[in-house]
């Protein structure tokens, strides 16, 4: 049956790819460009319907079919020199080699896959060619990961967890902007030596997750998470999350469960309270992502805990995580996080490169007019002045708090502090922007894109405004103000996971400056301003929304 189908394709490709161009080509009607044009688009419909009927034969388990067909469509988009093409193939080809339980084959045809897309320039590509590039691309650096896992080979599936990170935080902002080559180093290549150096370094406890999706966009089969632990003496355990129950029980996966959080959060659906709640999102969210390492944290509530997420968990707070007593994780531990754990590489060489000279504050609050018909903010106003007064400058409200006055003393300062409105644009990452006072010549929106133009030469920087960790999902990365501020050169930045309210958020920040006076470990004085805010502002909403990325000290 098989080989009437096959014999069948061949005929009708025959037919199209040949008679029909030489038929056309005799009555005039086709020059020579057209004939071409005409037996590439052909070729690339032939590779096409292999490469779907490979997809349908792996849904059907019909293995050996699946492996042909992704071989015939492999050549087809070799003999074009279609990459994208190539790494789809390779992908198809190896998923069905994994399948059959050929790990180290499948393993092979993935790194080739991989191979093909390195060498594929993203520039100048169409935006559908490039969304098939990091969609191939994500695929396969995840299934990577499960075939190196299914060898024991731990370690490995870790590096390959971070060169997919590495890539598309690379990738994403190139695509914010071209010339960010010359504003900051490339991410370092991973290693198992640097990364257990960093986290001897940092004395702390590395946590990185990856979601793996379930192949073939299936949709009846949750995710699969993996979870690795480095232990500052460079012990390095994995775990494997168990999806399964929260499937049966909320019937949905992990990243949807997660988007539901979100729009909870928005829409105020928990309320306020003055007393301790059980909250069960929460507590499901710790059962999955902290419950398997728990044992590998540490104990002393002072020791450092970074947060690698990847996907939806960027964009979820780590702090309000319940165990089934009710207790939140920023209790028991200071919690940091990163986008990779190799980006810590370009947050320590931001912080060793800043002049013992720059010594310049920048704090902002409630510029006016605000653009966008946004609300002043006068609880915002208060707590800059607040801040201002603790470290001996003078805050920046109001009409002067524009764009041309702002922008040129942000390179020139060690710590800034922006207390304003924020937007954050789910579709164009970099487009999300804070607020700064709108003239007749500026919007007053600075935005992610034009942050990455900057040269920053800031310690730490605090956007203590409304959905100012957010931005656009690519890949394993996150098209953010957090990591255009990393990237333009910050070692470290405060920003929030949702909209915050006035006065809590105020409160917040003069506490977390007055603790920063005591302590200098950035991480440390966050959580007891968190710890010190829940006492006063119980909501979750009130006091969680923050996370400290990058370096601490």
């Amino acid at each position: 049956m098989g080989f009437n189908r096959i014999g069948c394709t061949t005929c009708v490709t025959i037919f199209v790819v040949v008679l029909v161009p030489l038929l056309l080509s005799s009555t005039g009607l086709f020059s020579k460009t057209h004939l071409l044009a005409f037996s590439v688009d052909a070729r690339k419909a032939e590779a096409e319907r292999w490469l779907k009927q490979g997809v349908e034969q792996l849904r059907q388990q019909e293995l050996d079919g699946a492996i042909k067909s992704s071989q015939q469509a492999l050549r087809i988009y070799q003999d074009s020199r279609d990459r994208v093409g190539i790494a789809q193939s390779l992908n198809h080809l190896a998923l069905g080699l994994y399948k059959k339980g050929q790990y180290q084959a499948a393993e092979q045809t993935w790194r080739e896959g991989i191979q093909v897309l390195v060498s594929a320039s993203p520039d100048n590509k169409s935006h559908d060619t490039q969304s098939k590039r990091v969609e191939t691309q994500v695929a396969i650096y995840q299934l990577l990961q499960k075939s190196l896992i299914a060898q024991g080979k731990i370690n490995q599936a870790l590096l390959v967890s971070e060169q997919s990170r590495a890539m598309v935080f690379r990738e994403l902002l190139l695509a914010g902007s071209p010339d960010i080559s010359s504003v900051t180093s490339p991410i370092a290549p991973p290693t198992i030596e640097r990364i257990q150096q960093i986290a001897q370094e940092r004395n702390a406890t590395l946590v990185e997750y990856s979601i793996i999706d379930h192949p073939l966009a299936e949709t009846n089969q949750p995710e699969e998470l993996f979870i690795w632990v480095v232990e500052p003496t460079g012990e390095i355990t994995f775990r494997q999350s168990n999806l399964t129950q929260l499937w049966q029980e909320e019937k949905t996966t992990l990243t949807d469960y997660v988007s539901n959080i979100r729009q909870s959060l928005a829409a105020s659906q928990w309320g306020t309270g003055s007393s301790r709640r059980k909250i069960r999102p929460f507590m499901q969210l710790y059962q999955v992502l902290i419950e398997p390492i728990a044992d590998k944290l540490p104990t002393d509530p002072n020791a450092h805990v970074i947060f690698i997420p990847q996907q939806s968990l960027l964009m979820i707070p780590f702090s309000p995580l319940q165990d089934e007593s009710g207790n939140y994780l920023l209790e028991k531990h200071t919690i940091l996080t990163a986008p990779a754990i190799m980006v810590l590489d370009i947050t320590r060489r931001s912080q060793v490169n800043i002049p013992e000279s720059l010594q310049q504050w920048l704090v902002v609050g409630n510029p006016n007019p605000m653009p966008g018909n946004f609300s002043p903010l006068p609880a915002a106003e208060q707590e800059a002045k607040a801040i201002a007064s603790l470290v001996n400058t003078q805050a920046i409200t109001g009409e002067v708090a524009t764009k041309a006055e702002i922008v040129p003393q942000m390179s020139a300062s060690r710590v800034i502090h922006l207390a304003t409105h924020g937007i954050f644009d789910e579709q164009q990452g970099w487009e999300s922007a804070i607020a700064l006072a709108s003239t007749q010549t500026d919007n007053g929106w600075l935005t992610a894109k034009e942050i990455l133009d900057l040269n920053l030469t800031a310690e730490l920087v605090v956007l203590s405004a409304c959905n100012t960790g957010r931005g656009s999902i690519s890949g394993d990365g996150l098209a953010s103000l957090s990591s255009a501020l990393i990237a333009s050169g910050a070692s470290s930045v405060i920003v929030s996971l949702w909209s915050i309210p006035d006065s809590p958020t105020a409160f917040l920040m003069q506490e977390f400056y007055y603790n920063l006076q005591q302590n200098s470990d950035k991480a440390q004085a966050l959580r007891k301003a968190m710890l010190t805010t829940m006492e006063k502002y119980p909501d979750l909403r009130d006091w969680a929304a923050f996370t400290l990325i990058g370096e601490s000290q």
